[in-house]
């Protein structure tokens, strides 16, 4: 049976509590995924969008939470480590 830590930095705690509570949910969902799928089953399921991130940035990756939040995380030690939430800015289409 897979199982996968998933750490949480403490700001990221505080920055889910001010956020919309589907943001917690999605969140939560995807670490219990990662526990007990693994991350690189996670990262195949498409509605979480997980991808490389470039630029400033390497090193980390990114899952989509909704159109507006970002979970950026790294990987250390094989065990991800959710970073922080970034709010996305509003693309034109």
């Amino acid at each position: 049976m897979m199982h996968t830590n998933v750490k949480i930095r403490k700001k990221v705690l505080k920055q889910v509590s001010a956020m919309p509570p589907m943001i917690g949910r999605k969140l939560a969902f995807w670490i219990d995924e990662v526990s007990h799928k693994g991350l690189q089953s996670t990262r195949k399921v498409p509605g979480f969008n997980d991808e490389a991130l470039k630029g400033d940035r390497q090193g980390q990756r990114s899952i989509r939470l909704n159109k507006a939040y970002r979970a950026i995380y790294i990987i250390t030690k094989g065990e991800p480590t959710i970073i922080e939430i970034i709010e996305v800015s509003k693309h034109k289409y």
